[in-house]
């Protein structure tokens, strides 16, 4: 397939077919088809290859698997190359009468020959197969020019005057009437063929290759699994491929692995980080009979994990065919260049058949009147016009890396000037994506610097992700921690240690005991003695063990923070609830700002996350949205984005996780951030680099101007020679101004596409933007690490 024309034709077809419903997508260059059981699918491959074109059925994985990668640009390099070496003579020596000696006509013509025939040929199978059909596309519009101009020039050298030896061709812009007999046009034929290779390489470089998405959605998965075998006393483990992993089968998750598929755990408790599924940023607590989801990460423990789910049948196999189904369902844009030459073409050909009426009624010959109207078809074919989406599309990309920017492809860019809303994935796009110590409460006086010391020590320890975001805030803090002895882990509770520390002895509080023997704690000149506490932090439950209760100012302090989607651990020493700390993924600090700069772009920002209620709530308080949609799973966000699309909204979708990658592929507009996943990356049609919001807005306005940069060079592609089509249907036409109006046209082209290089950024001093409104509110509590967001 050339373009989105093929697609819609070979659509059609298939749909004639009796109890036949396909859909053909141009990108992915793939056909989902229904079909009735009486109907075999070679009868489908049989259909399209009737309409001039080819198809196979898919292969099985493992065959896709050992398949060697194919280069889909190789072969069009490989044509590019060769007509370019040879069409690079042809056009010096027709532009430059200096270099023209005897017989250089005859060189010319040996050297474009191969490249109008060879270099040319998928430009005049594509017209055949358009002329079968009663279709015009660009392809159409170079193969009728170039073999028009071949023909022309093969009749001049051949019967005409310009094969005589020592014929010229000056350097002039005149106009004058002539039988057209000595003059040739191998440089345009040439020259044409070879520019709009060049647009097509350029582009297929840029294009989206067919299932990278879904490759990127399976490597997610385990490769081998851990399986416990029953059949030895105690139970030995096996490690197999993930292939022949079977249902009932019980394996093995050790902490930091990949939970090989969907199961329940029958042995073990830990944290499992589900936010690849879900959306929600904070991992979720598992034990005995707790449902688990292949791909996800053990935070923790040590898990045995009985199989319930197995290949197609997982939770994410079926986010892989979301994607697919999300991408062979979206409709293509079709190239800009192909409808201008869908209505240009008809144009030309009924001004060449006028022309040709209107020099043969007149009388004036056979010869002047079929010169004129090949003129036309000639000076009807530009050059630039391969060029017109390629090279604005090189610059833009380029200054798009620049400021943060990847565009994959010129069919993604005029969606960016419908979409009208923005729908944005919370965790990890508006938000960090990560815990972060955001508060602390005291009760009784106590010091928050205190609370912060003696909680991050005990939770240094601990491999859970709130730990960690405690531990980290207290590094951040203090630089380094005190020591911890008898360190407990109590799963799903919470941990448990000694914290050992010197203490000054003026005010000094009696401690709950003195350790035995801490050496290294030796007091220095008598300034104060080794005392340790015993520190209690996790849920209430924990404190409850040991007869701990939580003052009120500490438990209303902790609903609110879980109201707000927020996780409060408690903390204790020494009989006594001492303070609540609070840990939330944080809004990252240019996201409000961004918001509001898409509002200002005419989009309506949605909250979209698979979180809670209350947490999407209070973020989007935070930032400046109105609009939430939450508790929302991956095959619900596909459907949220479709209700959208139904209302009538154009609707681009900003994510980052695998969680987002349908609904990436689905939106009319998928933007990845790229410090997201490969899936969700893959899915997309814009890839924000630094993964910062604000790169959304540049995002849009780039692509905005560079689609507006394409139309600006077809034009260009066209006026000169438009400019031309009077001179030529006179019979007016000359070789050097064919070629001036093919060499003027490339250069405008391309000096129009450079001015995109000057593209500034929105948002110059965006990224080191430290504060909001939203830091500001926060600034009246005990508040370390989230100011940096």
């Amino acid at each position: 397939m050339t373009c989105a024309a093929c697609a819609n034709r070979i659509e059609r077809k298939l749909n004639k077919l009796d109890g036949v419903t396909a859909s053909v997508n141009y990108a992915t260059e793939k056909a989902t088809v229904s079909y009735p059981p009486g109907l075999a699918p070679e009868e489908l491959v049989a259909t399209v290859e009737a309409a001039g074109y080819t198809a196979q059925l898919p292969r099985p994985p493992s065959e896709e698997e050992s398949a060697e990668p194919v280069d889909p640009t190789r072969g069009l390099r490989d044509r590019l190359l060769v007509s370019a070496a040879l069409a690079v003579p042809v056009i010096l020596l027709a532009m430059v009468p200096a270099w023209q000696f005897v017989n250089w006509q005859w060189i010319s013509l040996t050297l474009a020959a191969p490249v109008v025939v060879w270099g040319a040929y998928p430009f005049h199978r594509s017209a055949l197969v358009n002329l079968r059909h009663g279709a015009a596309s660009m392809d159409t519009l170079v193969s009728l020019g170039t073999l028009a101009a071949l023909a022309w020039s093969l009749y001049a050298l051949l019967w005409g005057e310009a094969g005589v030896p020592g014929m010229t061709h000056p350097f002039e812009l005149t106009i004058d009437r002539s039988g057209g007999t000595d003059a040739i046009y191998l440089e345009v034929a040439a020259g044409v063929t070879t520019f709009i290779l060049a647009g097509r390489y350029f582009e297929a470089r840029s294009k989206r290759t067919a299932g990278a998405a879904l490759r990127a959605l399976l490597e997610l998965g385990a490769k081998d699994v851990a399986v416990l075998r029953d059949d030895a006393s105690p139970p030995t483990e096996q490690r197999i491929p993930i292939e022949q992993l079977a249902v009932g089968d019980r394996f093995v998750v050790r902490p930091g692995e990949k939970v090989a598929t969907d199961g329940e755990v029958v042995d073990g408790t830990s944290a499992v980080d589900v936010s690849m599924i879900t959306g929600e940023s904070v991992p979720a607590e598992v034990s005995p009979g707790s449902a688990v989801v292949g791909g996800c990460v053990n935070e923790g423990g040590r898990l045995v994990v009985r199989a319930t789910r197995v290949g197609a049948d997982t939770q994410l196999a079926r986010m892989a065919q979301l994607v697919e189904q999300a991408q062979s369902g979206k409709a293509s844009v079709q190239r800009l260049a192909d409808r201008v030459a869908g209505v240009f073409v008809p144009i030309v050909i009924a001004l060449a058949v006028g022309t040709l009426g209107f020099w043969l009624g007149s009388g004036a010959g056979t010869a002047a009147a079929f010169t004129a109207a090949v003129a036309v078809l000639i000076i009807a074919c530009p050059c630039a016009l391969g060029l017109a989406t390629p090279t604005a599309l090189l610059v833009g990309t380029g200054r798009g890396a620049q400021l943060g920017v990847l565009i994959k492809g010129p069919e993604v860019l005029e969606s960016t000037r419908r979409v009208d809303t923005i729908v944005l994935d919370k965790t990890g796009t508006v938000t960090a994506g990560r815990m972060r110590l955001v508060e602390v409460h005291t009760a009784g006086g106590e010091a928050a610097d205190t609370l912060l010391r003696l909680a991050a020590a005990v939770e240094d320890g601990s491999e859970h992700p709130v730990a960690r975001a405690v531990a980290a805030a207290g590094r951040e803090r203090f630089g380094s921690l005190p020591g911890v002895s008898d360190f407990e882990s109590r799963p799903g509770l919470g941990v448990q240690g000694v914290v050992a520390e010197l203490a000054q002895l003026p005010g000094l509080p009696e401690p709950v005991r003195t350790i035995t023997g801490a050496a290294p704690l030796t007091p220095v000149g008598g300034a104060g003695r080794v005392v340790a506490h015993a520190v209690l932090v996790g849920r209430p439950s924990l404190l409850a063990e040991y007869g701990i209760r939580l003052p009120r100012q500490l438990a209303e302090a902790k609903e609110r923070a879980e109201a707000a989607g927020r996780t409060a651990v408690c903390v204790s020493w020494d009989g006594w609830a001492r303070g609540v700390l609070v840990v939330a993924d944080t809004v990252k600090p240019t996201s409000a700002e961004a918001i509001e700069r898409l509002r200002g772009l005419g989009l309506t920002p949605v909250l979209l996350t698979g979180d809670n209620e209350a947490a999407a709530r209070a973020v989007a308080a935070e930032v400046g949205i109105t609009e939430v949609l939450a508790e929302v799973m991956p095959e619900e966000k596909v459907a949220a984005v479709q209700r959208l699309q139904a209302e009538g909204r154009a609707v681009a979708m900003v994510g980052d996780g695998v969680n987002d990658a349908a609904a990436l592929a689905t939106a009319d507009l998928g933007l990845a951030m790229g410090t997201g996943t490969d899936a969700a990356i893959e899915a997309s049609d814009l890839t924000l680099v630094r993964g910062d919001l604000l790169a959304a807005v540049d995002a849009i306005r780039l692509a905005r101007r560079t689609l507006g940069t394409i139309k600006g060079n077809l034009f260009w592609a066209f006026a000169y020679n438009v400019a031309a089509l009077p001179l030529a249907a006179l019979g007016l036409l000359n070789p050097m101004i064919a070629g001036a109006a093919m060499a003027f046209s490339s250069v405008f082209v391309v000096a129009n596409s450079l001015r995109l290089r000057g593209f500034r950024s929105a948002v110059p001093q965006a990224s080191s933007s430290p504060t909001g409104g939203a830091h500001r509110s926060r600034t009246r509590r005990h508040t370390f690490g989230a100011t940096d967001g």
